[in-house]
């Protein structure tokens, strides 16, 4: 399945970037200053293996355009909240980002959706012809640039697990818990009875050991890994809230206009080959991070029971209805989900 969907990616890296190289050519070869300069806020401190690759994306920008965009990465924390980067784009402090959606719930509802809810599938390839075949990019497209944004190619990650403090050996053990679970996830884990928390990224570890939470979802396991989460809570959930993460990167439609249209190609071409590497290189630290996390004392609670399964299935069954009134974006994304599965 992977091995599919990387070389039908690889086909189309491919084309893109002898496009993009072939467009960058036509600059000149010589050292010049910029004719653009970016601002890229990202969700991830310095250092995280996600981080660097945002790092990679914004220095693949720079080298294709042959340095007619110069792109500075700010992550997080770095004068942009998680919650601001959408509005920050919006507004054009930042020229370009890559949002959580979950944290833009009522910004952007048609985001949670393009996100993944609960009970999504894990198959890369089904996911990408669901954007790029079955309608979902056109959608967006028209969702996000209606708020005065440019929406470029998604990037898929891995599924989305939740980390608590103490093991979950039944269903009921959600009751009253508290965990950061925004958007969707919230949702989904407010109907098993606990009580979700927005929070961004940064903050899990501090909320976990001073008890304000008591578990979290991480975009991925690498999330956990990399926040050293485990330190303060060792228990994972086997069962994963979703199968993968959906994730778009924006740009400030003002300053998308002021860009030729081979600067406009670049670009472009360059979020394809940034969408190739979050898949390959997540799916690579996903084992990796869980063996390491393991090695620190990480736990999987018990496996879950028939019922707690039936229980769980249960939690996501009505959110397609309740996002489909979100806007209408929202109801083409999910009118389309039920045509696929019928």
């Amino acid at each position: 399945m992977l091995k599919t969907f990387q070389k039908a990616k690889k086909r189309l890296v491919a084309s893109s970037l002898a496009m993009a190289l072939g467009l960058g050519a036509m600059a000149s070869t010589a050292a010049q200053a910029a004719d653009h300069n970016w601002r890229f806020a990202n969700l991830y401190s310095r250092g995280s293996a996600f981080g660097e690759v945002y790092e990679s994306l914004a220095k693949n920008i720079e080298t294709m355009s042959n340095g007619r965009i110069k792109v500075q990465v700010l992550y997080s924390g770095e004068g942009v909240g998680t919650t601001g980067i959408l509005g920050a784009v919006k507004s054009g402090l930042i020229t370009m980002g890559a949002p959580f959606q979950s944290m833009h719930a009522g910004e952007l509802p048609a985001g949670i959706v393009e996100i993944g809810l609960p009970g999504g599938t894990d198959d890369a390839t089904e996911l990408t012809t669901l954007f790029q075949e079955k309608g979902w990019a056109p959608i967006l497209k028209e969702a996000y640039g209606s708020q005065g944004l440019v929406w470029l190619d998604p990037y898929i990650q891995p599924a989305v697990y939740v980390l608590t403090k103490k093991p979950i050996k039944s269903i009921e053990d959600f009751k009253g818990l508290k965990i950061r679970a925004p958007g969707a996830y919230g949702k989904f884990l407010r109907n098993l009875g606990a009580s979700p928390v927005s929070l961004a990224w940064g903050e899990i570890y501090t909320s976990l050991s001073t008890g304000v939470i008591d578990g979290s979802i991480g975009s991925n396991m690498i999330d956990h890994r990399d926040g050293n989460h485990v330190e303060v809570a060792k228990y994972m959930y086997p069962l994963p809230l979703a199968g993968a993460q959906v994730l778009p990167i924006i740009v400030n439609r003002n300053a998308w206009s002021k860009l030729s249209p081979d600067l406009q190609a670049i670009v472009s071409a360059a979020t394809t080959v940034h969408a190739r590497e979050q898949l390959t290189k997540s799916k690579l630290w996903e084992s990796q991070a869980v063996a390491e996390m393991e090695a620190k004392g990480l736990q999987w609670s018990p496996a879950p029971s028939d019922a707690d399964k039936a229980a769980w299935q249960s939690a996501g069954a009505g959110l397609w209805d309740e996002y489909a009134k979100s806007d209408k974006y929202s109801a083409e994304l999910i009118e389309v989900l039920r045509k696929e599965a019928n």
